[in-house]
């Protein structure tokens, strides 16, 4: 073989070999700039991933705090309501006064022979008497709601009443309403924490087939509610403004079950005397 040609085999190898080591250069430096590219993406990820935990363990932290003050106002609402009950219980119980605890309600019911006279909604001296005593109670809770409710016997209204209460419903509405008015105007209660309801005859504890269940029936209950228990129309008032508003009792609110009686098919809500 010519020298010239072997040169030139030769050059051209090694021309093919530096092309060769060229070209896998090139395809490591790809690989290299590929593997560094998701190698940045995966570090991304992790950083994102590592923010977002780190945001979950913030959440789980405040949820598990917020369980935490949960369980002590609950503790708390608790504890308030049995010592408002054992204080009801000491000042109050007698056999024409009851204190009973349902659902979160606690009810002083009075037997209307205590307030009223019979057919009468004018508070009688023993009457004022115990809603003074009630009204002292409360006055050491003042978050807590009262709804005061009115309920007769079965028993019709007298012909020389009639033209002052028409039906039970009035009487019982009347009733609630004077005790109402009697613990916001001589008993310092805030009228913002109180509503009166009549439930006439429709709510009766006992048989009013007899006298003595007639006269479990002819009662006032007072309610005694947390605020979160008293529902949406408890919602904040403005203060009153007038003399009028400082002595007339809250609007009545919707109608509240008496812990003590079933449900009854007719419900009525009157707004208090003015």
């Amino acid at each position: 073989m010519p020298k010239e040609t072997w040169i030139i085999a030769s050059a051209l190898t090694v021309l093919l070999l530096l092309g060769l080591l060229g070209l896998a250069s090139w395809e490591k430096k790809k690989e290299v700039e590929k593997v560094r590219a998701e190698l940045a993406e995966a570090l991304a990820a992790a950083a994102r991933t590592q923010t977002e935990a780190a945001g979950l363990k913030d959440k789980l932290a405040e949820s598990q705090f917020r369980f935490s003050e949960l369980e002590k106002e609950k503790n708390a609402a608790v504890q308030t309501h049995q010592s408002l009950e054992d204080e009801m219980r000491a000042a109050l119980e007698s056999k024409d006064v009851t204190i009973s605890q349902l659902q979160g309600k606690l009810t002083v019911s009075i037997l209307d022979r205590v307030l009223f006279d019979s057919g009468e909604a004018d508070l009688k001296p023993a009457g004022a008497a115990v809603l003074r005593k009630v009204a002292t109670i409360l006055a050491a809770h003042p978050n807590l709601k009262i709804h005061v409710i009115g309920h007769t016997d079965n028993v019709p209204i007298r012909a020389a009443a009639r033209n002052r209460f028409p039906s039970n419903w009035e009487l019982s509405t009347a009733r609630a309403t004077a005790a109402v008015r009697f613990m916001t105007e001589n008993a310092g209660v805030d009228p913002r924490r109180l509503g009166a309801v009549g439930y006439g005859e429709f709510r009766p504890v006992a048989d009013n087939a007899t006298p003595e269940g007639r006269a479990r029936n002819r009662r006032i209950a007072i309610t005694i509610l947390s605020e979160e228990l008293a529902g949406a129309d408890t919602a904040p008032a403005a203060a009153p403004k007038s003399p009028a508003l400082r002595n007339s009792p809250a609007a009545t609110t919707n109608a509240v079950p008496d812990p003590s009686a079933g449900a009854s098919p007719t419900d009525v809500t009157v707004p208090a005397a003015r």
